[in-house]
């Protein structure tokens, strides 16, 4: 505890964590701290600057005990080989993290595709008469595609890209986690509405309605979420 990087350390831990910290008394430690005539026990820190990141008893059953994030620190000035541990430990979480996230992306990503294809058999059957070219065939389904990027997004594939010139990829995998769960939704709702015989013009309308719908849904249900968290 005579190291200058300690006192910064615990000073910046309960400055953070105390609100009845001492820094006064923090400062004239700091100042002292590395010289040779300086010395520091953790029962003065905490009486002086009054800690509470710390815990110093005498007695045969006593001991000093710190917050988890002070012995992280101790520990690891002693042993280079634990504060290793605490890195590679540290980085695997956020990799975890990480892939649960691309994990949840890519589910509803997949989904999408997968109702995406019965919307697209949906128009092969109801929507493209009997002898069209394979040009015309591909001119319907980016239309019906845009139907829905136009419903959910506000814009069709092409507007997206002049928008965005330097991004990769397209629109849709650009899109949020709610967008893509809405867009599953609406590719099973417009092959209905095309089975049903509904013009165009009306299902762009009903599949506006239904993304407006849900996106809020989803979004109070969030919101509602953080609350009970909150209350915790």
């Amino acid at each position: 505890m005579r190291s200058k990087d300690t006192i910064e350390f615990l000073g910046l831990w309960e400055s953070l964590h105390n609100e009845n910290f001492k820094g006064v008394e923090f400062d004239s430690f700091k100042k002292q701290a590395g010289s040779n005539a300086f010395t520091l026990s953790p029962q003065k820190w905490i009486e002086t600057t009054g800690a509470i990141g710390m815990v110093s008893k005498s007695g045969r059953y006593g001991g000093t005990f710190a917050h988890s994030d002070i012995a992280f620190e101790f520990a690891s000035w002693i042993s280079a080989e634990f504060k290793l541990y605490i890195i590679k430990d540290y980085k695997r979480l956020k990799s975890d993290n990480s892939s649960r996230l691309s994990l949840n992306w890519n589910l509803n990503r997949e989904i999408s595709k997968l109702n995406y294809r019965i919307h697209t058999d949906a128009i092969k059957e109801n929507l493209i008469p009997p002898q069209l070219s394979s040009y015309q065939i591909s001119i319907t389904y980016a239309s019906e595609a845009d139907v829905l990027n136009v419903a959910l997004f506000g814009m069709s594939a092409k507007d997206w890209r002049e928008k965005n010139p330097n991004k990769t990829g397209n629109m849709r995998d650009d899109a949020t986690l709610n967008q893509l769960l809405v867009l599953s939704n609406m590719e099973s709702y417009n092959a209905i509405l095309i089975e049903q015989g509904k013009a165009q013009s009306e299902r762009l309308k009903l599949l506006n309605e239904l993304a407006i719908r849900q996106l809020k849904t989803i979004e109070q249900i969030n919101m509602d979420a953080i609350k009970k968290l909150e209350e915790k």
